[in-house]
């Protein structure tokens, strides 16, 4: 909920601020005080587009700051507000509500502040988009868009909707995925095939040679080892007679295994404790000889004896490197082109039976996705006749009469410009993200007489009352959000003007209700009182302030908006009165 705001040069506000409390919260002032301001800084709280006009005049810039709660919240609230503060690097203050800021320059530029860091005005909305909901003026003719009704429609059904519509839109996304791959590949079947006959080349020519992983690294030591080939040899050989003797030799010969062994023999032959203890380290250095010696004898072997395997080596070298110049860097790199090329063949087969098994899957999926959309009709047909009956129970009790609130829902044909239209039953329909559904509000004045879509039969004051019902109707869809409505009373007098304080009163027992109003009927109901008041102009420029009222000021206030008796006792007595019956009622 909204605990606190703070507002600075915005219009006629010089400096003001108000504290929120749960429950149904009035703003009531004289025509021009700044009323409207304060709705205005909630919808630049919401992210709405910054108006340099709206800047005091004087002023280098407005602000407005207010402070979020989420302690009354849902679980889905606080998800939803905890991961728009996770993405954007935000911090809850120390008493874990939120600080949002706004500001705009009278130059037009405006800035965003979320949990003390800057952010996009898109990441305000996104976080207010939960926790605030502000019906303007201008909100009232939002109600009018089709979109906008299929919203309101879809938010009363609940899950009833909201589960077919989210398997709709998952069978949707895979149909538009396999009919777009089936058009790109038949109108690109000629690129396509070009760029398989380059694959294949490549393959084939990288399947002849085979690289092997590291194969181009281990080659270079064997090219240089075998350049070296007499060397090593005459090394190897050296290094073996050194040790076990040459290998023409006749055991005569001057190697350290010949030596080792005369060492060994006189040892045993000593008749001495201490020399015989060197036995072992003798048989040590023997055995470690020998080993060394095999090793060299094995090393030997293995060398070439072909004069032509340095060529062999050689000319399998060059074909590595002509791979390596026209496909990767390295072996390794032309191993991972040809794998990637062998999963691209597989993607672009434009041969017959690809094309016939991928649209055969386009048709399956067209299936799917008008079951899916049926469905989601349906749903929507039985919520639609349950929200246009609750509604109309509410209008009925707002004093609109017998007028009745009648939903129109319909398919949606496809046009002649649809890329993608939806075949159900026959017909050809708009598959959009929301279905190939459209509803129409419409509005009959009394029994027997005509529904016209409300952009037609709602009068000011009537559209009102249709947005405050629909949203009485919604409330249990968002218990927890806030509300605020900016004259949603306009047009409204009398009776109605009771009704309409009696419905935002009932809104206010699930939700945060913040009310400008100019109605005393209305502001009766009010658990509590703000009053935007104009202070003396100084320079030329007014100012205005806002305050708490306590009982006694706000039966002066109710008088003085009872066409202005706040100095009579006969206003005042009218004022209590008032106050009283609205009390009685919501106890009641």
């Amino acid at each position: 909920m909204l605990e606190e705001i703070r507002i600075d040069s915005l219009g006629v506000i010089s400096s003001a601020s108000a504290q929120f409390h749960e429950g149904l919260t009035v703003l009531t002032g004289e025509t021009g005080a700044g009323k409207t301001m304060v709705v205005t800084s909630l919808h630049l709280l919401s992210g709405a587009r910054a108006d340099a006009g709206r800047v005091r005049l004087g002023a280098d810039r407005a602000v407005v700051e207010g402070r979020f709660s989420t302690e009354t919240a849902s679980a889905q609230v606080i998800d939803e507000v905890e991961k728009v503060l996770e993405s954007a690097g935000a911090q809850r203050d120390e008493d874990d509500s939120i600080i949002a800021l706004r500001t705009v320059n009278a130059d037009g530029r405006s800035r965003a502040h979320l949990g003390g860091r800057s952010v996009p005005a898109a990441i305000l909305s996104g976080f207010t988009d939960s926790l605030l909901t502000v019906h303007g003026q201008n909100d009232q003719l939002r109600l009018l868009r089709a979109d906008r009704q299929l919203d309101a429609l879809d938010r009363f059904a609940g899950d009833s909707v909201s589960t077919p519509l989210k398997k709709y839109r998952a069978a949707r996304a895979e149909w538009l995925a396999a009919r777009t791959e089936l058009i790109d590949r038949t109108e690109r079947s000629r690129e396509l095939a070009q760029e398989a006959d380059r694959l294949q080349f490549g393959l084939q020519e990288i399947d002849a040679v085979a690289p092997q992983p590291g194969e181009d690294v281990a080659i270079v030591d064997d090219v240089r080892r075998l350049g070296d080939l007499d060397s090593l040899r005459e090394s190897a050989e050296g290094a073996g007679a050194a040790l076990v003797g040459a290998v023409d030799d006749t055991g005569e010969g001057l190697s350290a295994l010949y030596f080792l062994g005369e060492a060994r023999t006189r040892l045993e032959g000593a008749d001495d404790a201490i020399l015989r203890d060197l036995l072992p380290r003798l048989n040590e250095a023997l055995a470690v000889v020998t080993d060394v010696g095999a090793d060299l004898t094995s090393y030997l072997a293995d060398l070439p004896s072909d004069p032509s395997a340095l060529e062999t080596i050689l000319n399998r070298q060059a074909e590595l490197k002509s791979l390596t110049r026209k496909y990767a860097a390295d072996v390794d790199g032309v191993i991972a082109w040809a794998d990637d090329a062998r999963e691209r063949l597989s993607k672009i087969d434009v041969s017959a039976d690809a094309l016939a098994d991928l649209s055969a899957r386009v048709e399956e999926t067209a299936t799917e996705v008008a079951a899916a959309a049926s469905k989601l009709t349906s749903a929507r047909s039985k919520a639609a006749a349950k929200l246009a009956k609750a509604v109309s129970a509410e209008l009925a009790g707002l004093a609109m009469g017998k007028a009745k609130l009648q939903l129109d829902l319909r398919t949606v044909p496809a046009g002649s410009q649809d890329s993608a239209p939806l075949s159900i039953d026959g017909v050809e329909l708009h598959a959009g993200q929301s279905g190939v559904d459209e509803v129409e509000f419409k509005l009959s004045a009394h029994d027997g007489a005509q529904a016209l879509p409300i952009s037609k039969s709602a009068s000011g004051g009537e559209l009102s009352r249709v947005m405050l019902a629909l949203e009485v109707v919604l409330a249990g869809s968002d218990k927890g959000a806030t509300m605020v409505f900016d004259e949603v009373d306009a047009g409204v007098g009398g009776r109605a003007a009771v009704e309409v304080g009696r419905r935002l009163a009932r809104l206010a027992r699930t939700h945060q209700v913040i009310v400008v109003t100019h109605l005393p009927q209305v502001a009766a109901f009010a658990d509590t009182h703000l009053v935007v008041d104009k202070a003396d102009a100084k320079k030329g420029a007014a100012n205005s302030g806002v305050k708490s009222l306590s009982s006694s000021e706000r039966v002066v206030e109710l008088a003085r908006m009872l066409a202005g008796l706040d100095d009579t006792e006969t206003g005042r007595a009218h004022a209590e009165e008032l106050l009283a019956t609205a009390r009685a009622d919501r106890e009641n």
